[in-house]
């Protein structure tokens, strides 16, 4: 290959199946990402098609999962996220944990999902409880703590804001950002034994609340994409550590 073009090839292909349908309006989907990843770093990203939270809804998405990961690994990603927590916890541990086995080994990809990161995060802090800035309904919450318990990580608080896909999608990028922070500050307040603060949710973009939280609370905090970067490409020494978005990202392997 020329030289010219060799320069302008990625050192890391990140790929990602992002939850919701092809053909909606998706706003900044790497607007974060390229926030805190060098520029060799390119996201590579398809969509599972998932519309509604439900569990038919989760599990008629999930029949396109094997469609999406052909997709990105023809595009040649050195590791496929399954994003979304509702996806996993409708899912539960135990079969996404097999399903990402098995991305592993029909395709040679490591494969990684926002809960497996977080509980592979608290762990590597030796942290075990949690209160998570939750935008969603009893339903989703409770499936939440079913599933990091499985990872021995206690939820000592839940906040609720009976948001559904639809209504997701619906907020403005203001009021995401907006409510991303107002449910980050709630969470930590209601729950001062908590040790760490997530705040879920890639529709609200919620990276900027990490500082803010973490400045008032003095606790790390974590979002979807700073779990999975740094699962995925600082804790494996692909790019060093990042500064300014959190005490996770700034960690040294």
């Amino acid at each position: 290959m020329d030289s010219k073009l060799q320069r302008l090839l990625p050192r890391f292909r990140y790929g990602l199946i992002n939850p919701r349908a092809p053909g909606k309006v998706q706003r900044g989907l790497s607007y974060q990402f390229y926030r805190i990843v060098p520029p060799d770093v390119m996201e590579v990203a398809t969509g599972l098609g998932l519309d509604d939270y439900a569990p038919e809804a989760v599990e008629k998405a999930i029949g396109n999962y094997w469609d999406c990961v052909h997709a990105l690994v023809q595009e040649k990603v050195d590791v496929i996220v399954l994003g979304g927590v509702p996806i996993s916890v409708r899912l539960g541990r135990r079969r996404l944990r097999e399903l990402l086995a098995e991305t592993k080994e029909k395709t040679g990809v490591p494969a990684d999902a926002p809960l497996e990161a977080l509980i592979a995060a608290m762990k590597h802090l030796g942290l075990k409880k949690v209160v998570i800035a939750s935008r969603w309904g009893d339903n989703i919450n409770e499936a939440i703590i079913r599933y990091l318990q499985d990872g021995a990580v206690e939820v000592v608080g839940m906040t609720k804001r009976n948001q559904n896909a639809v209504d997701a999608a619906a907020m403005t990028f203001e009021e995401g950002l907006q409510t991303s922070l107002d449910v980050g500050r709630e969470a930590a307040r209601m729950a001062p034994e908590a040790q760490a603060v997530f705040i879920p949710g890639a529709a609200a973009m919620s990276l900027h609340a990490i500082p803010a939280v973490e400045a008032e609370f003095g606790k790390p905090a974590f979002s979807n994409l700073s779990l999975e970067v740094w699962n995925n490409l600082i804790r494996p020494g692909v790019i060093a550590p990042v500064h300014g978005w959190g005490k996770l990202l700034a960690q040294e392997t």
